[in-house]
Parts: C-alpha cells; structure tokens; sequence
C-alpha cells in the first residue's frame, strides 16, 4: 500500500511502501486512513532530516496526527464497528516500565510513537493507506465530523495536556507566545481552562490573525522593532502565566521577563537550550515546567472536537491530495500563509 515516505532531507515520496494487510488480529480495528495533520516535527524531518540529535536513518512514513473510517474489526473489539470515523492515537505505552505503572504513559521507557525516528528502527507513520491499531487507540468521532478535524484530536491533547501542566489558569492573565498550530490550539485550550486575558505573540500577520479569531485578546508581532511586550515587562511583570510555543531563545527569555512574582510558566516549544534570567526566576519565584505530549487528554479533545466544542475550520488552512503531499509540506513550512495543513489520505 501507498505511503508518505521521507528518505532523507527535502526527499519525499509517496510510493508503495507496507504490504497489504493480513487477516486482522483480535482486539485489532483496521483503519482506512482519511486525513493526516502535518505537524512541526514531520517538517523538521522533511526539512532538516530530523530535530536536535534525532536524525531519519532509514525511510520512514510521516506522520502521527490522523482519522481515518474503521474497514474491519477483530475479535473481542467493542465499542467500534465498521464505518466509523475515528481518530487514531499515534502512542502506544508499554504499560510494564516505571514510568507506565505511575500512570506516567507519556515517558514510557519503551514508546512506540507513530511518525518518530526517535527510535531504531524507526516507528513507522500514519500518512499511509490502512492500518491496523489496538482497539483502545481509535476514538470513535460522531456522525459529520470532518475527517481533516478528527485528525486534530493529536494536536489538541498536547496542547490542552500543556494547559494542565499549568495548573488552575482561571481568570488569570495569559501569554501565549508564538501562533503555529500548537500556539494557535494552546489559545483555545486555555480559553476553555477560563483564562482571562490571552496575549498572542508571533512574527506574522496571518498568525496573529488567526489568533484572534481564536480568543486571543491582544496580538503583538514581535518581529516589528523595539520591545513589544515592554508594558508587560513593567514593574515586576504584569502576567500570571506564560506558554511559551514557539521554542525561540528570545521568546523563552522574553516571556519570563513578562511574568509577576509567583507567575508560572510552561515550556511548550522545543527549540533546543535557550538562556534564561535566572536572577529573575530566583528573585520572582517563577515556577517553569516542560510539558511532553499527552495521555487522558486524548479523549478529551476527541470529545471537544466531536461536539463542536472547538472551531478546527479557521485552523486548517488547506487539505491537498495524497499525491500532492510535497506541495503540501511546502504550503506548511509556509508560516506566512499556512496553520495546519492536511494530507487527504483516501485514494
């Protein structure tokens, strides 16, 4: 069957790749894939050949944001039946290693992560035809959800998991610093946490605009000259929280400088090490944490987008054709003109 196979750097194909599937296993469900986010890590991978030390040493199929309509299901499945539209969760936890038996999935020492080189050999993505996944693994979306939302349901974990990691955000002052996809979510993630006042940061109009339509209250382009978030900086900072999206050195050190005494802040953005104030982490008792995927939000943001709770049409920018999907990954490594873009994974 047809995948999208990276090679290596700016050398991406979609070719027949995975044999066709066998007789499905029990407590399997066979999904007919129908859509595919690409993510900022798939355009790390098709742009630079990887991120930080983690580099595509053998062909690997992109992508871990994807829906698709169940075609089969093995014996013993419940709770899913063919035609449905799921929503497939691209993390499969081992379930025996320490961090697993703390409830810790999202650090299993021993993941399998759709689309991710972090391993070798490499877990294979979900840009591709079929597959089989473990029943617990598709979310069964309602009737009328679009397959390119259902996708987002990836996306959306991570960022409502970030907004957790935050702790209780409402009526509280709020940063978010760079509107990619992940910023753009962790906007609504945080309006539905009760934020009060959401200040969006980025360095493109298009950005910043689709920020707004989002529930940001205030947009700032940092790229313009001086110091934009100066009056939030006044004093000893002006904001409660800070999610810091965009993993830029700058932004990371920029926010940190907006944030009051006791404020706290989440690093979202992996942009690699970055220097920090410390004196003024010390002298205002900042509170920073990193935040790594997700586990229950999963079926959170299932049922979010499910409902309608969360508008997706203003995100996804462009849905291209399987084999299109170059064109696709340029329009995405695009900020100027793109949010999400999706992969039509149907013939």
């Amino acid at each position: 069957m047809k995948a999208v196979v990276l090679h290596t750097a700016r050398d991406l194909r979609v070719e027949r790749f995975f044999d066709d599937p066998a007789a499905i296993a029990a407590g399997q469900v066979r999904v007919r894939m129908a859509a595919g986010g690409i993510c900022g890590s798939d355009l790390h991978y098709y742009n630079h050949g990887g991120f930080g030390v983690v580099r595509v040493k053998q062909p690997m199929a992109l992508g871990h944001e994807a829906s698709g309509t169940v075609e089969a299901v093995g014996e013993g499945v419940t709770g899913v039946k063919v035609g449905d539209l799921v929503a497939v969760n691209p993390s499969s936890p081992c379930g025996a290693c320490e961090y697993c038996l703390r409830g810790l999935q999202r650090h299993c020492e021993n993941m399998l992560f759709n689309g991710s080189a972090m391993r070798f050999p490499h877990v294979q993505g979900l840009f591709r035809e079929v597959i089989d996944v473990p029943a617990d693994r598709a979310f069964v979306m309602p009737a009328g959800v679009r397959p390119e939302f259902a996708a987002m349901c990836e996306p959306l974990s991570v960022c409502l998991h970030a907004v957790n990691q935050a702790g209780d955000i409402r009526d509280q002052s709020v940063l978010v610093s760079g509107c990619g996809p992940i910023g753009i979510l962790t906007i609504v993630a945080a309006k539905l946490a009760g934020a009060g006042r959401i200040i969006a940061t980025d360095l493109t109009p298009h950005s910043l605009d689709v920020a707004k339509r989002h529930g940001a209250d205030v947009c700032i382009n940092v790229g313009a000259g001086g110091d934009p978030l100066a009056e939030y900086k006044a004093g000893r900072g002006m904001l409660d929280v800070a999610f810091e999206c965009s993993g830029a050195a700058p932004a990371v050190a920029g926010a940190v400088m907006t944030l009051r005494p006791r404020g706290r802040m989440v690093l979202v953005g992996n942009g690699g090490d970055a220097a920090v104030p410390v004196s003024t982490i010390v002298a205002r008792e900042i509170n920073i944490t990193g935040t790594f995927r997700f586990d229950v939000e999963f079926a959170e943001a299932a049922r979010l987008i499910g409902s309608g709770a969360v508008d997706m049409a203003g995100i996804v920018s462009a849905v291209y054709p399987m084999q299109d999907a170059i064109a696709a990954f340029e329009l995405a490594s695009d900020r100027t003109r793109a949010t999400k873009v999706v992969i039509n994974l149907r013939p």
